[in-house]
């Protein structure tokens, strides 16, 4: 995707991201219609050494395997971390919450309507009678405060994963319409160390067994999956009582699933999500003068777009008639609104 401020990376790349996320000062641009992915990843505060370094160790491999494996634009992966002088080259600031607001702000103005905002949060969380929080260098923030952070992205699609210890009751706050929600816990309750994280990081990046099914890339769903079961298999081998219980929610009902199927509930939507498109998936580019009836016909296509991986994902829960049925409308509407753009471009079917 095009950005204004590229200019300011030509010597130290991460470190020139992070300067316009946290001081606000450069102008981003994104051609409308384009889609892409916005991933910022939250380190909160360790407490100690070996916490610092563990979670810096599953930060820095999901930011490595964002843009070396997945080809996400290192301009659209940013990385908060609690010592940013640790890693100068992939940490672009200090995880306060000032530098996050200040980061989901500037991620919001240049977000396109159709794109996808992926957030991170990776440390220690806590959790008292009225609400649950993450904990971070300096005054921390509670699922509702989060939750107002994310109110500018009304038309985005947003998975957030918080990482964390006591992170369950953060599906409750955030879940809604067009929202993935990750908690590594099902409840504050459970407050001992997670290892879910781990997992979760490692799948984006892992070679082969994450992806279950096999087409070369890993959706958020597979990756929840994966990490779930290596959970599992870990307290398994260590002889323990599972103490952390994964949950996610894409269906905007408020409660998560620990083991999601997408025929029944949740993970319809988690499954067609990955950190960046198939090559030539984006819809297109529109100018920025584009009218406001052209910019209609690419939010219906790409909605089109998403019922149809919906449905997709679905299939095995239908009666036959009634998928073949749905899934030929829902074609003969996109071939209709395709049209309909290349009508209004002047090109060529």
């Amino acid at each position: 995707m095009t950005r204004v401020a590229r200019v300011v990376r030509t010597t130290r790349v991460r470190r020139g991201v992070g300067a316009c996320v946290l001081a606000l000062t450069c102008v981003w641009t994104s051609p409308a219609g384009a889609e892409g992915t916005h991933l910022l990843v939250i380190v909160g505060i360790g407490g100690d050494a070996e916490h610092r370094a563990r979670f810096h160790g599953w930060a820095s491999r999901l930011v490595d395997a964002a843009t070396a494996q997945v080809g996400l634009d290192p301009a659209d992966v940013h990385y908060l971390g609690e010592r940013p002088d640790d890693d100068p080259d992939r940490i672009d600031g200090r995880s306060t919450r000032e530098s996050i607001e200040a980061a989901l702000a500037a991620i919001a103005g240049r977000a396109g309507a159709d794109d996808t905002i992926v957030i991170v949060l990776i440390g220690h969380g806590s959790a008292g009678q009225e609400e649950s929080r993450f904990n971070l260098p300096g005054r921390d923030l509670s699922a509702d405060e989060f939750a107002m952070l994310l109110s500018p992205f009304t038309t985005q699609r947003i998975v957030f994963a918080n990482l964390a210890s006591a992170s369950g009751e953060f599906v409750k706050a955030l879940s809604g319409s067009r929202r993935t929600i990750i908690t590594a816990t099902k409840t504050g309750r459970e407050r001992n160390d997670t290892v879910f994280g781990e997992h979760f990081t490692a799948a984006f990046g892992a070679d082969d067994e994450p992806d279950l099914d096999k087409d070369g890339r890993v959706s958020v769903l597979e990756a929840y999956t994966y990490a779930r079961r290596q959970v599992a298999q870990t307290y398994e081998n260590d002889g323990l009582l599972l103490t952390e219980h994964a949950l996610l929610d894409d269906n905007g009902d408020g409660e998560g699933s620990h083991e999601p199927d997408p025929n029944e509930a949740d993970g319809a939507v988690a499954r067609t999500i990955f950190l960046a498109p198939r090559p030539g998936e984006a819809t297109g580019a529109m100018t920025a003068d584009a009218s406001p009836e052209l910019r209609a016909l690419y939010g219906e296509r790409r909605a089109l777009e998403e019922r149809i991986d919906v449905l997709r994902a679905s299939k095995a829960g239908l009666e036959p008639a009634r998928y073949a049925s749905e899934l030929e409308t829902l074609i003969i509407d996109l071939a209709r609104a395709g049209r309909a753009i290349r009508e209004i471009e002047g090109t060529t079917p």
